[in-house]
């Protein structure tokens, strides 16, 4: 017996194989991410239950476990190459009950974790439990992911095209993003899906100009729950090759900053369109950061450097791809063009004079081949651009390799 697992909110795609049988495969186009309809969970269990006769008593069967990686060569023009096992990943799930499910994701970034040396991550990215009561209300507690945006989801490397994850989505979104929190979620029928938690804030001390408000991350650990952050998203997938979403997130930063409590909005919307051979995907997100004129002045006096936080940070993508080999063949060959425009100057507060080379745009463009749909080899060539005379943005040229099971 073989179960295949593919993670977001504990989905699971179970199937039986005999000797000298593989479990059937989703074809290529179809990866997508670790999602599936709420409504349809409690079913998936049931029949992985009765295939494995693994049902006790009491309800209470573990789950298979699932993992991903990437490894990359970057090669920025100018520079030295350079080879890095970025990320090997292991996701564990339980299943206490029919209704009480429990899912973990575990990540080694860097390869190497040593004392106080910045060699690498070892993070708990999720670690959450279920307690499924009807298909349009259930409740989620521990580590979660934060749902916004296209990537901080469906972050697994055979979902995306190039070799790193799309710029908007690490820069202006601070994929990945994750903290302690607590929520609902569900199918609210007609195509609709909502998750809606409250989660530990960001923390105001660690945002700069480069990357806007990704320094601010808590990460679960010891996370202040002082100012609770709400967050949310709700998906439309009411028709076919079809999903379209927005997402937000808010709340007060300033925990650590005595009499001054920024509040920071975010907004998304993004899009997936899939018809024959093409896929097209795009995402438009927002940050606002409210007294960021007070947050630069009280960073500088406390640390001496002007962090040059922006009010407002944007940035926008479109990507088109296409299939190239025969659609009944196992293997595919996707070619892809993504432009990209981020923006974590956007608009300076009063006082403030935004850096031109943090007003950055990207052409990333190359191809994808799936000898498996679970396994992406990847190769990218990214102009990078940006509006400073004097900073130059640098071209780089990626390999990557990449799986999940």
């Amino acid at each position: 017996m073989k179960t295949v697992v593919i993670a977001g909110w504990l989905v699971l795609l179970a199937g039986p194989a005999t000797r000298g049988q593989a479990p059937p495969q989703p074809p290529p186009q179809k990866v997508e991410g670790l999602e599936t309809r709420v409504g349809e969970l409690e079913k998936q269990v049931e029949e992985m239950r009765a295939r494995q006769g693994a049902e006790s008593e009491a309800g209470e069967s573990r789950l298979p476990f699932s993992g991903y990686m990437d490894f990359h060569f970057n090669k920025p023009r100018g520079e030295p190459g350079q080879l890095d096992f970025h990320r090997f990943v292991l996701l564990f799930g339980h299943s206490f009950s029919d209704r009480i499910k429990f899912w973990s994701e575990l990540e080694l970034e860097h390869a190497l974790v040593e004392g106080r040396e910045e060699k690498g991550e070892l993070e708990l990215e999720q670690a959450y439990l279920d307690f499924l009561l009807t298909p349009y209300l259930s409740f989620r507690g521990g580590i979660l992911l934060a749902p916004v945006g296209l990537i901080n989801e469906r972050h697994e490397p055979p979902s995306f095209n190039g070799v790193e994850r799309p710029f908007v989505d690490t820069v202006i979104l601070p994929s990945t993003w994750f903290d302690s929190g607590v929520g609902v979620f569900g199918d609210l029928g007609g195509g609709f899906l909502y998750k809606f938690y409250l989660m530990s804030p960001l923390d105001a001390t660690g945002f700069d100009a480069q990357e806007g408000v990704r320094g601010g991350r808590q990460k679960g650990f010891q996370s202040s729950f002082r100012n609770v952050a709400q967050t949310g998203r709700l998906e439309y997938r009411g028709l076919p090759r079809l999903t379209a979403g927005a997402s937000f997130w808010r709340g007060h930063t300033g925990f650590n900053l005595p009499g001054i409590n920024p509040r920071v909005r975010v907004a998304e919307v993004d899009g997936r369109y899939r018809v024959g051979r093409f896929d097209f995907r795009g995402q438009f997100a927002q940050v606002d950061i409210s007294r960021a004129e007070e947050l630069n002045r009280a960073l500088q006096q406390e640390n001496g450097v002007n962090p040059n936080v922006a009010e407002r940070l944007r940035g926008f993508y479109w990507e088109s791809a296409a299939g190239l080999f025969p659609r009944r063949w196992k293997h595919e060959l996707v070619a892809f063009a993504r432009y990209e425009s981020f923006d974590t100057q956007n608009k300076m507060p009063a006082g403030f004079q935004p850096l031109k080379q943090f007003d950055r745009s990207a052409w990333v463009t190359g191809l994808t081949y799936y000898p498996e749909p679970d396994v992406a080899l990847k190769f990218d060539y990214t102009f990078l651009r940006n509006a400073s005379s004097v900073v130059r943005a640098v071209n780089s040229l990626n390999f990557g390799i990449g799986w999940w099971f």
